[in-house]
């Protein structure tokens, strides 16, 4: 597609144009009856910025009448120097660089310039012989003060106009083309100028924005690793207009010598534009900031992490383009105060409305920043417990075992005791065994090495941590308790194991002649066959080896032992379908 800029250029400075070119007219309505009496209502001359802009925009439109109104009279003036007064210090302030919005807006004038409080000075203008001060002098008029050109500044204009050279080139122009325009007093070769410096600043911009991209590249790519590609044409429109605008501003402003009118709406129009568009940009870049960082996240598996920079990229480009809208308000008059008050009880408001969202919002953007869970994740929060299906910005949802959704709001879950279950790098095996009270010492001595040795001797069993100990005597059992950690991850290959080491215990307990304890609730009818009288002799002379060789294993087994038979035993069993997968 190509650029058309002048059509672009009209829309941006569309609205700020009409607005600042109102903020010039003089409003008969309310430009000067808060402090001058309803008297001068129809002139504003209530501060020394109203004074200054209505007596232009009166000699613009050659009411010179009117434009009188602005100036202290001096005493014994002909009828034709009175009326070539007027005319005479318009070209005076025209022919100078003054910025109007640096003028008093205050009906006292400026206090702090070392001028007497009544006396404020607009300019300082250079002559052949000399300078000369343009002041407004304060003065009573009806029921209020009244600030007019004072009347020693009246005295001199003749001799500063007769001394303010124009611009050099119009002594090399026909008159025709110095001759001004009904469009802001602008002279035709003015205009002609504005006319020529249009495409040239669009040549200018449209090369520089060429350069600025190729630099771009490589150097996006060496700060963050990726390749910005296409995404750099987003900032293109912005950046030629930006160029286009301060282009245009140099030669209208420093080269032309506008009038003071005309270059103060340039003024006020180059700088709400130069905002906009620079609002227009940042937000671009944060755009493109985004899109790096999403396709860097996704890359590293942070796909999470995704959610907090969207809600950043949204908060970021609001505070731009709020702080571009307090800019242009502010250029266009209004009232901050008024409406930065009005904002913060709107905002107030809000956050209490808000409560419960506020706290969600945060509550999600610490679990997202912190991670203590991440999707895919088996957690318990609460007394619940589910694999992370997704974690937003409100709240976070679970899939159940009973392959139900939880949704849990971050705020609550942000102040939950969170187990997370994936984070486990091995799995606790830790049941606890009760034997009959018919077993005598040396069964339970046979059972607590053979169950050692069980642990020690499995593949899958951590062996420096691996302990059996008999804890207590129960109600109604001997208990031994296992303790010991099975080196996977995987919930359902410890599964596997688990039962695999359960099983061996269960041969373990029958080989020793004993057997595990009913619980003293359960009310059992039937022939008991007691013990095994054979297996209980062979526990009880294989104890009694131990002791003759002093082998006995308790508190454990020698060190040289556990090397012998350690991750000796096979597992799979030899039996086992996938003994030998």
């Amino acid at each position: 597609m190509r650029w058309k800029a002048p059509a672009a250029l009209a829309v941006v400075l569309s609205v700020p144009a009409w607005g600042q070119i109102l903020s010039l007219t003089p409003n008969p309505a309310n430009s000067g009856a808060n402090a001058a009496g309803a008297d001068d209502a129809p002139y504003g001359r209530v501060s020394p910025r109203a004074t200054v802009i209505n007596f232009l925009d009166a000699s613009q439109s050659r009411n010179w009448g009117r434009a009188l109104r602005y100036l202290e009279i001096p005493p014994k003036l002909s009828t034709a120097d009175l009326e070539r007064l007027p005319r005479r210090l318009k070209y005076v302030l025209d022919n100078q660089v003054i910025n109007l919005n640096k003028l008093s807006s205050d009906p006292a004038g400026s206090l702090d310039d070392g001028l007497p409080p009544d006396t404020e000075r607009i300019v300082t203008v250079k002559m052949e012989t000399g300078t000369a001060d343009i002041l407004l002098h304060r003065a009573k008029n009806g029921n209020g003060d009244v600030w007019l050109f004072s009347e020693a500044t009246m005295q001199m204009v003749p001799k500063m106009a007769a001394e303010v050279d124009r611009p050099a080139i119009e002594k090399y122009l026909p008159k025709l083309l110095t001759r001004r325009t009904p469009v802001f007093s602008l002279r035709f070769w003015q205009l002609l100028a504005l006319l020529i410096a249009v495409p040239v600043a669009l040549a200018l911009s449209s090369l520089f924005t060429r350069l600025l991209i190729l630099i771009l590249r490589p150097l996006i790519l060496a700060i963050t690793k990726e390749r910005a590609g296409e995404r750099l044409k987003a900032i293109q429109m912005p950046i030629r207009l930006i160029v286009l605008v301060l282009v245009l501003h140099t030669v209208a402003y420093s080269i032309l010598s506008l009038p003071v009118l005309a270059r103060q709406l340039l003024i006020n129009l180059a700088t709400i534009s130069t905002v906009v568009l620079l609002a227009w940009l940042i937000t671009r870049l944060i755009e493109i900031s985004a899109q790096l960082t999403s396709t860097r996240l996704l890359r590293s598996r942070q796909a999470g992490s995704m959610a907090v920079m969207q809600l950043f990229r949204r908060l970021l480009k609001a505070c731009v383009v709020g702080i571009a809208a307090l800019v242009v308000m502010e250029r266009l008059g209004v009232n901050l105060t008024a409406v930065l008050a009005g904002v913060s009880v709107v905002g107030i408001a809000i956050a209490l409305a808000a409560q419960k969202t506020l706290e969600n919002l945060f509550g999600g953007i610490m679990i997202i920043t912190d991670q203590p869970i991440r999707v895919g994740d088996y957690c318990k929060f609460g007394t619940q417990g589910g694999t992370v299906e997704d974690i937003g910005l409100r709240s976070t949802r679970f899939r159940t075992p009973e392959r139900t959704v939880v949704s849990v709001p971050n705020g609550q879950l942000a102040a939950m005791n969170l187990e997370n279950f994936a984070e486990r790098d091995k799995m606790l095996f830790n049941p606890v065994i009760g034997l009959r009270y018919e077993s005598t010492a040396d069964q339970v001595r046979y059972v607590l090495a053979e169950i050692r040795r069980l642990l020690y001797a499995h593949p899958k069993v951590e062996t420096a941590s691996a302990r059996v100990r008999f804890t207590k005597f129960a109600d109604s059992s001997i208990n031994l308790e296992v303790f010991s950690y099975v080196t996977t991850r995987d919930y359902n290959e410890f599964l596997a194991i688990q039962e695999d080491l359960l099983l061996r215990v269960m041969d373990i307990v029958e080989t020793a002649g004993s057997g595990f304890a009913f619980p003293s609730q359960t009310l059992y009818f039937g022939k008991d066959t007691g013990l095994d009288p054979a297996k209980t002799q062979a526990a009880l002379k294989t104890v009694e080896d131990w002791r003759e060789k002093k082998a006995l294993p308790f508190p454990d087994y020698h060190p040289s032992e556990i090397a012998e038979f350690e991750n000796k035993l096979p597992y799979p069993p030899p039996e086992s379908a996938q003994a030998d997968a």
